[in-house]
């Protein structure tokens, strides 16, 4: 039987729209700071504008979160309330809650938000593209202005991910003042204490900004401690009305103390306890960006990007199934060796692009053209033989047991051109040309290596289309389909063992994105958004069972294809107003149905059939639903979060092992109150989060953190004191 939901019909308020004039434009006025206090605007979920960022984003769905004076857990990265409103935004609890945000869309892989084109200021921050495109980096919330999101029919403008572009936009500088200051103090469950200060201003032509940010947190489970903190400073030039330059640069790290994974067993009997004391994770990433942008002309505007990837991603594990201790040999009387792990990026990008206004006639037409070109080297050591130390410790004795490099270079430019048919009906056609190669070297100590794949060639040609129709100032309907495709990775071409080969006619995965909305704004009361969405991943990547030379042996190979279709609905309505206060309920809901729908995978000693087997990590339902209240001064949020079962492997398995590395993910409710109390230039936050204090877990990983089941945090309270001046 298929499980139900009944989704209610609830409404929301479009936040008060406020403007103001100037008369006298002859003189110069100065005016004092002031503070316009909007009613019900919690966390208002608004589309980009039709030109954005010199793209043209119109007949897709897009999302922007803005996060100034919304009552949400900054400090705590807490993923399903940030994205509260963003249906079908799945949220993977991995690292310790405050570390990174793992989110995916329409049955995509949250490993690290890798299914999506990441950024910061429009500044790309995968790690690396085609060796391993998850983003390391991970700013802190109290720095970002707000989120935008583009799904994955945008393909053609900024990448080829099925997930589609997520853009984190930091905080700027006070343009009133040469000099402004923030500072946010937090405190929470767990041991949790953070500090984040930024300070900004502008000059004349010239405006800066910067921020640094600590965070200690002693973790929901035992011994999960965690060690944050981040740096960004930014400078501005506005040489005149036609060009502005900026560079920034920026800084993330974190030690992680992984408390490791846990059976079912261990789950039932206590989610907070450790089965390791002794593993880290610890990844440091710096981001460098000098960008330029102006105009050439009346109607044709530029933008010029330089920017780079450089760090590495360290860990030291006892790396075996939850079932297995780390305990003492008896043989030495000491602990076992750590595994240590060593990766190194050195990531350089250079993007340009250019928004040309014409017309053809009556027809008004945009045209983008963008390029886009990275030159990326990638270091892996892996399985080194470590210490049998207790501390983070990264030496180990003797030669890491593969050692090897990825060279990458890639080249793509991109067309899209905007028909303005009418003043209610736009049509986007374009193309994106990508060609590109990686080239490996280096030494697997168990593996010959002309069975190590050299080379890899990425030449894609992606069409896509778009198209949408205002039939009024409150209502536009989108559509459009867009291919897109994820290349084969680093980690898919090197053997995890001498019993694991690489097929020779590995293919990248190669699909498309298409969807279908009506958004509509009937008042200032009620927004409304309703999506019909269907993504196909063909060559998707698995194990097969091959023979060869009378043995048996596991392939990395094209497994099959899937599919999920799927309706994403936010209704968000202010029913109550008055000047004083204002009382809003919303849902925000998906349903997905994510199924192979051709495909083979190894299951013991054989290969079976996954035709109609229910897409990893990708449950049916995902519904959010709350109130909030707002006042002049005062915010406050009750959200319930259902998400339905899903499953963490292909095969779709019922029954657990001992080791609780597969098997079902149980559905799950979650209840969050949340506050914020703004008083002048003071600013107060409470947040209880998971307030019936739930026993959960998200996913079972089949890579890092470690096979088996990783709880979530139960009940906890954070409560944050912010001040500007």
């Amino acid at each position: 039987m298929k499980q139900k939901l009944v989704l209610g019909i609830l409404f929301c308020l479009i936040p008060t729209i406020y403007s103001w004039a100037i008369q006298d434009t002859l003189r110069t006025i100065d005016l004092k700071e002031f503070q316009i206090q909007n009613l019900g605007q919690q966390n208002p979920i608004r589309p980009t504008p039709n030109i954005h960022n010199l793209q043209i984003i119109g007949g897709r769905k897009t999302e922007v979160i803005n996060l100034s004076g919304l009552a949400v857990n900054l400090a705590e990265k807490t993923g399903r309330t940030l994205f509260a409103k963003v249906p079908g935004a799945f949220i993977y609890d991995m690292d310790g809650t405050g570390n990174q945000i793992n989110v995916s869309v329409r049955g995509l892989d949250g490993h690290r938000s890798w299914e999506f084109n990441v950024r910061q200021n429009g500044v790309m921050i995968n790690t690396d593209i085609y060796g391993y495109p998850a983003s390391h980096y991970s700013m802190p919330m109290e720095a970002v202005e707000r989120i935008e999101l583009i799904r994955g029919t945008g393909a053609l403008q900024y990448g080829q991910q099925f997930g589609g572009m997520l853009n984190y936009v930091l905080k700027s500088a006070d343009s009133s003042k040469t000099f402004s200051l923030e500072n946010i103090t937090s405190i929470g469950s767990f041991g949790m204490l953070a500090n984040f200060i930024s300070i900004g201003g502008t000059k004349g032509k010239w405006s800066y900004y910067g921020y640094f940010q600590k965070r200690h947190s002693n973790g929901y489970r035992e011994g999960a401690e965690s060690q944050s903190d981040s740096e960004h400073i930014e400078i501005n030039y506005k040489a005149n009305k036609n060009l502005n330059l900026k560079a920034e640069v920026s800084r993330s790290t974190y030690l992680y103390r992984i408390p490791g994974p846990l059976n079912d067993l261990k789950f039932e009997e206590n989610p907070t306890q450790a089965t390791r004391t002794r593993n880290y994770y610890s990844p440091e990433i710096w981001i460098p960006a000098i960008s330029m942008e102006g105009r050439l002309g009346k109607d044709t505007k530029f933008s010029l990007v330089g920017s780079g990837v450089f760090g590495q991603r360290s860990s030291v594990t006892f790396d075996a199934m939850a079932d297995i201790p780390d305990a003492i040999h008896p043989e030495t009387n000491d602990y076992f060796n750590r595994n240590v792990d060593i990766d190194n990026y050195h990531t350089r990008t250079v993007e340009g692009r250019v928004l040309h206004q014409y017309s053809l006639g009556n027809i008004k037409n945009n045209l983008s053209l963008s390029s886009r070109f990275f030159n990326n080297s990638f270091d892996r050591k892996q399985r080194g033989k470590g210490t049998t130390g207790s501390d983070y410790d990264l030496s180990i004795s003797g030669k890491f047991p593969r050692d090897m490099n990825l060279k990458s270079k890639s080249i793509s430019f991109a067309l899209e051109n905007q028909v303005l048919i009418s003043q209610n009906f736009s049509l986007s056609p374009g193309v994106r040309i990508q060609q590109g190669s990686s080239e490996l070297s280096g030494s697997i100590s168990y593996l010959e290596s002309s069975k190590v794949p050299v080379q890899i060639d990425y030449n894609f040609i992606t069409l896509g289309i778009n198209a949408e129709y205002k039939p009024s100032l409150t209502n536009r309907f989108y559509a459009g389909i867009s291919q897109a495709n994820r290349p084969v990775l680093f980690q898919d071409i090197i053997p995890s063992s001498p019993l694991y080969v690489i097929s020779s006619n590995l293919e990248d995965s190669f699909g498309y994105n298409s969807e279908i909305g009506w958004e509509s704004n009937p008042n200032e009361y009620l927004h409304f958004n309703a999506t019909l969405f269907q993504t196909l991943i063909g060559n998707r990547i698995g194990n097969l069972l091959i023979e060869e030379e009378g043995q048996f042996l596991i392939q990395k190979s094209n497994i099959g294809d899937s599919k999920t279709s799927g309706l994403e609905l936010l209704w968000d309505f202010e029913f109550y107003h008055s000047e004083k206060a204002s009382i809003s309920i919303y849902t925000s809901s998906s349903w997905m149905n994510a199924r192979y729908i051709r495909g083979f995978i190894s299951n013991g000693s054989e290969n079976v059939s996954i035709k109609g087997n229910h897409v990893e990590a990708a449950p049916d339902w995902i519904s959010r639903n709350g109130i909030n209240y707002s006042s002049q001064s005062l915010q406050v949020s009750l959200q319930h979060q259902f998400v339905s079962q899903s499953f963490s492997d292909a095969l779709n398995t019922q029954i657990p092992p001992p080791s609780g590395a597969v098997g079902p993910v149980p559905s799950y409710h979650l209840w969050d109150l949340q506050g914020i109390y703004q008083l002048q230039n003071l600013t107060f936050r409470a947040s209880l989060l998971n307030i019936l204090n739930k026993s959960y877990f998200t996913k079972r990983p089949q890579m890092y953190p470690g096979p088996g089941i990783w709880p979530s945090d139960g009940r906890s309270l954070t409560i944050s004191i912010g001040i500007k001046i």
